[in-house]
């Protein structure tokens, strides 16, 4: 093998780890104009996200579903709380889990949020099969890096 193969697999073009992480910033980046309106940051849209379909969750399951640490949820949580979104306190069976749970003005909010999902996706270049496989791949993916 010649020395300048040998390097071949460090050139960015062979990583799948970059258009990944170039996608996401990207696509991250799109919605911006359309959560400030609704004073909400990306992070903090997801999770409103999953309190609108769940009602309520602790911590740690929040954490799980978004792949987030707790170091990142905590300011995120407290936010949305000082926005009057959700309230968080803790279980009376356990005191170590911390439950959040969706206000009614967090669920106010819910009806000005349900445009973004279409606003940005007239920014992605996708067909609507091409987007349901890149679903599927990156879940895929996620599923197989547990």
């Amino acid at each position: 093998m010649a020395a300048d193969q040998k390097y071949d697999v460090l050139k960015l073009e062979k990583q799948i780890c970059f258009p990944l992480y170039a996608a996401s910033r990207e696509v991250v980046k799109r919605y911006r104009p359309f959560l400030e309106p609704l004073d909400l940051t990306y992070t903090q849209y997801i999770a409103m996200m999953v309190f609108w379909e769940q009602g309520k969750c602790s911590v740690k399951d929040l954490g799980e579903r978004l792949y987030l640490d707790s170091g990142t949820l905590t300011p995120v949580l407290k936010s949305l709380e000082a926005k009057g979104y959700v309230r968080r306190y803790r279980s009376t069976e356990d005191e170590r889990v911390l439950f959040v749970e969706v206000t009614e003005e967090g669920m106010r909010l819910r009806d000005r949020a349900v445009e973004v999902p279409a606003q940005v996706s007239g920014c992605v270049r996708l067909n609507s099969e091409e987007a349901r496989q890149l679903y599927e791949l990156l879940y895929r993916l996620l599923t197989g890096l547990e």
